[in-house]
């Protein structure tokens, strides 16, 4: 049986983790986008095609496109969202020209992942990220000075906001403020406290329903030219999957994406199926989401969080935490291998977020968080070994039912 296609992410030709690197943890492809391009601005073949020079000359595949960001005018359908729709029509045409057809993207307003803790030290010394409901009420109420953001919380959470943030020094409160404002994938777009704000105040009057729609509207007008290329937009879960900032999210939940399944059906429509994302949320069954939506996951990250009690969470080990890693693999492999035996494309994965341990500082890039080389080396060696155990056992029951039926005909 073949295993998931192993891959890395890959932040481009700044990135302190080198391809070579990449190529020694075992991977063979990257997950990988042009960051220099302005949100909204087209992609071009000269630029794609030199991106995949690149990988190729370490003998890397270009996995998947992640991601193709969609600016916030096309998800407030307003400003200039018609000539970014064009544009992202036209990039998704030059990459399946050169032979890229798997494409992600997400649809979370303003902010992308959130964290409040970059270097939250575990009991053996190594770190990892982390998201304290406390913490992020801080941000919301004296950071960003959010009207009615303290009726979000429970008097106790606000309590625990206020003793947290007048703990800090003020060169501490900028900083607190700058490792959320400014995490964007991939780059930096030097954002400040007074843009945040700006940006929010777009999203008046917003609600669920109404970022539902665009998001719709938005499929409707991609999806076809996916089609005609053969390329997948594959949409990223909400990071994390519950409403921030008092705004919605609409890619939390299992209902979230039968939605988006059932009002655009194409099959360029799926899903990048991230572990780590969902599983800070305890509504939501991992297994019970991956059986029912896995002929629409095209990618997956593997990953996983350790839930706390008061409502936040933190980047367990890859095979520790909530995520029963094991059934989902488990899934993953048996249903690629019905796509291979139609004759359909394989599903690659990438272990995502590793810890920063054994001295792996200059690996730990501090403007990507959650991308040391060192931490997700080891989680993809852990996934490495659950997949070949795993697979090993699924052929072995294969053949015994294929047997069965046999003596029984």
């Amino acid at each position: 049986m073949r295993l998931l296609k192993e891959s890395f992410r890959w932040y481009g030709p700044g990135d302190c983790v080198g391809l070579w690197e990449v190529a020694q943890s075992g991977a063979s492809g990257v997950f990988t986008s042009l960051h220099s391009i302005p949100y909204g601005e087209p992609w071009s073949v000269g630029e794609i095609e030199e991106r995949k020079k690149l990988l190729g000359e370490c003998g890397l595949d270009w996995d998947a496109v992640e991601s193709l960001p969609v600016s916030e005018d096309i998800k407030l359908r307003g400003g200039d969202f018609e000539r970014h729709i064009e544009n992202y029509k036209e990039s998704i045409r030059n990459l399946a020209s050169c032979g890229i057809r798997r494409i992600i993207y997400n649809f979370m307003p303003v902010l992308d992942w959130i964290r409040t803790d970059l270097n939250y030290r575990m009991p053996d010394g190594s770190t990892c990220l982390r998201f304290d409901p406390a913490q992020f009420a801080a941000f919301e109420i004296f950071v960003l000075k959010r009207a009615g953001a303290e009726s979000d919380y429970s008097p106790e959470i606000v309590r625990a906001a206020g003793n947290f943030f007048s703990s800090l020094t003020p060169e501490g409160r900028d900083r607190f403020g700058k490792s959320i404002i400014d995490m964007f994938p991939g780059c930096k777009m030097g954002l400040e406290v007074g843009d945040v704000v700006k940006m929010l105040a777009r999203y008046e009057g917003f609600d669920a329903e109404r970022l539902r729609e665009n998001l719709r509207l938005f499929l409707d007008e991609v999806l076809p030219t996916a089609e005609e290329c053969g390329a997948v937009l594959a949409i990223h879960p909400d990071d994390p999957p519950f409403p921030v900032l008092g705004l919605p999210r609409i890619a939390s939940s299992l209902e979230d994406f039968e939605w988006i399944f059932t009002r655009c059906r194409s099959e360029s429509n799926a899903m990048c199926f991230c572990a780590g994302s969902l599983s800070s949320s305890p509504r939501n069954d991992l297994l019970r989401m991956v059986r029912r939506l896995r002929r629409k996951i095209c990618a997956a990250h593997l990953r996983s969080t350790q839930i706390t009690p008061d409502g936040g969470f933190y980047e367990s080990g890859h095979l520790e935490g909530g995520v029963p890693m094991l059934d989902i693999v488990a899934e993953l492999l048996d249903e690629q291998r019905g796509r291979l035996a139609r004759g359909e494309c394989e599903i690659p994965f990438r272990p995502d977020h590793g810890r920063v341990m054994a001295g792996d500082l200059l690996k730990a890039p501090p403007d990507n968080p959650g991308y040391s080389y060192i931490g997700r080396m080891k989680g993809l060696a852990e996934l490495r070994g659950l997949q070949t155990a795993c697979a090993a056992f699924l052929e072995r029951d294969w053949h015994s039912q294929k047997n069965a039926k046999g003596l029984k005909q």
